[in-house]
């Protein structure tokens, strides 16, 4: 992946190159590559006029950041106490089986990454599983499954958010049968 500076300044110049906006600055330039990439992390100490270990403490304290490529499907899987009693743990195994990686890898064709959380605030819909931002509630193992098939085979396509009408108004299960939460 090129990381263009240009753009990288851009993002800084939005927060007037203040060094009290690194953390801002950051979350943006990851929404923009999807992770931190090290020329970034480097450029924006230059511009910010601070130590490249300054930011580089930020990049690895939060667990929000990543300094490695995630895949083009991030799945987040909820292992927080309702989600675990539930069956997250399960969910868990059967996608790490299924991609072929541990929660905290990305698929060798960066199609998937896969993540392990602690808790992503919707017990009542457990097990919960995010993909792009979008949750499925009440997921089985085979369910997580088949989503993960559905957006193998429709590549190309949008193929996260809801495939119809019903689903997208939360009341009918997609393809996959995880039902959206939204």
């Amino acid at each position: 992946m090129t990381v263009e500076l240009e753009r990288i300044n851009e993002i800084i110049d939005c927060y007037g190159a203040e060094r009290m906006h690194a953390l801002a600055i950051l979350q943006d330039i990851q929404r923009e590559y999807s992770f931190l990439p090290r020329e970034a992390l480097e450029q924006t100490a230059e511009r910010l006029g601070v130590p490249k270990g300054e930011i580089y403490r930020m990049a690895t304290f939060f667990k929000a950041f990543s300094l490695h490529p995630k895949g083009k499907y991030v799945f987040k899987v909820c292992l927080g106490t309702a989600c675990h009693v539930l069956g997250g743990p399960r969910i868990l195994e059967s996608l790490e089986r299924e991609l072929g990686i541990r929660a905290g890898e990305t698929t060798d064709d960066g199609m998937f990454s896969l993540e392990a959380v602690r808790c992503l605030g919707a017990c009542a819909l457990g097990p919960v599983v995010v993909v792009n931002e979008e949750p499925y509630a009440h997921t089985t193992p085979d369910r997580a499954v088949k989503l993960v098939r559905r957006l193998t085979t429709s590549e190309g396509e949008p193929a996260v958010g809801p495939p119809d009408e019903a689903t997208a108004s939360g009341s009918a299960a997609d393809q996959s049968g995880a039902t959206p939460a939204g």
